[in-house]
């Protein structure tokens, strides 16, 4: 059996087609059963999110499993089959494997370290398991999958730097001051770029949120969300004193912060320090602020220049995580190929013990006047003939496994001696001793 992948993703093509081909998680039952139902497919799982829709299969023939979940995922969409196909990809073997660890490592997300994809992929299998679109291998290999994600963000430092300018915000206050828990955060302007950064400091544990925007009733909304509490814009300079940090992100044409008015609030503060974020573009806040003691005041510039060096420490990291991959799909493989292995080899012997014992009973009916001693000579006899010949083939198919030429050897058995095999165990076999991440 081999494992497949067919998809496609930010990298293949534009956010106009991935919308289309699409599958909402409320009503993935139905694709999930075509796709089984698919004369190649034994097993399938479908993840899709805004970057990526992929199908993840088992099929005994490469060929016409890739060719089938591709027909599958423009047909379902009612989309022409033209039209999709050159934005497909299918990996079959190794880099199938690699392709499917690697992604739930997001180390082939739009920004490499990012934690959704991981969560995504599980509820895509948590679907295959509840519909029983899985069995035996896919079970295994998400599992193999999410064991390699958790090796990664556990072994090397791919997610431990800010890589949006949001929440290196965040990161750069916790510098600063530390602990958030007892920090005030005040929120100039309403703008979607600020709510991001709010949402990042709720998550970061500051103690209070102030909104102060020009429409106090957007500015409302947005402190009810964080539980907060809006000010007006007016009051502003009577209510900036309260704010440790702040967030400043208005429409202005002009400066709406200056040295001298930050100044009088520091007094008020008794120059505590204040930390200022100016992502306003043009700037809310003058840059001779940055002068004043214990002010520190960050723009957009130099948060991007924080998330570029994180960026790079990033992608450093990857290139161990790329390791990791490397070394487990080996492991993976191995278990793979002694799914075809194992019984072969059963089979092989089942053959052969089946010729010796209808031999050696016709041997036995004819040679009446033998001993139960001299019987069990001759059955001792014929074992050690049959475990001798299969010594050598038996071993050599074992070593095949653990290469990449278990299907030639395998399909020449089978064909010398007319086999017939079963997979080992069952489609609904547990994982194996595989921990999830």
């Amino acid at each position: 059996m081999n494992i497949i992948v067919v998809g496609l993703s930010h990298h293949s093509a534009p956010i106009d087609l991935r919308e289309k081909l699409a599958f909402a998680a409320n009503s993935i039952e139905e694709p999930l059963r075509e796709l089984v139902s698919l004369p190649d497919i034994a097993e399938g799982l479908i993840v899709s999110t805004c970057n990526r829709v992929e199908v993840y299969a088992v099929t005994r023939d490469i060929a016409a499993g890739i060719a089938q979940i591709k027909r599958f995922l423009a047909d379902f969409h009612d989309l022409s089959f033209d039209a999709v196909e050159p934005h497909l990809y299918g990996y079959h073997g190794e880099h199938a494997i690699r392709h499917v660890f690697r992604v739930a490592s997001s180390l082939d997300s739009l920004v490499v370290g990012e934690a959704q994809i991981i969560g995504q992929i599980k509820a895509a299998y948590g679907y295959a398991a509840e519909y029983k679109s899985s069995g035996l291998i896919l079970n295994r290999f998400l599992h193999k999958a999410f064991s390699v994600a958790k090796r990664i963000r556990t072994e090397t430092g791919i997610a431990s730097s800010a890589v949006s300018v949001a929440f290196a915000a965040v990161e750069l206050a916790k510098k600063i001051f530390g602990n958030l828990s007892d920090k005030t955060v005040l929120l100039i302007g309403a703008g979607e770029m600020g709510e991001l950064a709010a949402k990042h400091f709720v998550s970061g544990g500051v103690r209070d949120v102030l909104v102060a925007n020009r429409t106090f009733e957007r500015g409302e909304r947005l402190a009810e969300e964080f539980g907060g509490r809006a000010v007006r814009f007016d009051d502003l300079f009577d209510h900036l004193h309260k704010a440790d940090i702040v967030l400043s992100s208005t429409g202005a044409a002009h400066f709406i912060l200056e040295p001298k008015r930050v100044s009088e609030v520091l007094r008020r503060r008794k120059l505590r320090p204040m930390f200022f974020i100016d992502i306003a573009v043009p700037r809310d806040i003058d840059p001779e602020v940055n002068s004043l003691e214990n002010v520190y005041l960050y723009n957009t510039d130099d948060l991007q220049g924080v998330v570029e060096n994180n960026l790079e420490q990033r992608r450093r990291e990857a290139e161990k995580a790329e390791e990791i991959v490397a070394g487990e799909i080996g492991q993976f493989q191995a278990w793979l190929a002694s799914l075809e292995v194992v019984p072969t080899i059963v089979a092989l012997r089942n053959h052969f013990e089946g010729i010796r014992r209808a031999e050696l009973a016709k041997t036995l009916s004819s040679w009446k006047d033998l001993s139960p001693e001299e019987e069990k000579r001759l059955e001792l006899l014929t074992s050690a003939i049959i475990n001798k010949l299969l010594h050598v083939p038996t071993n050599v198919l074992k070593q095949t496994g653990q290469g990449n030429r278990t299907d030639l050897y395998l399909d020449a058995v089978r064909n010398l001696f007319a086999l017939t095999t079963e997979p080992a165990g069952g489609p609904d076999e547990p994982p194996q001793d595989e921990e999830e991440g």
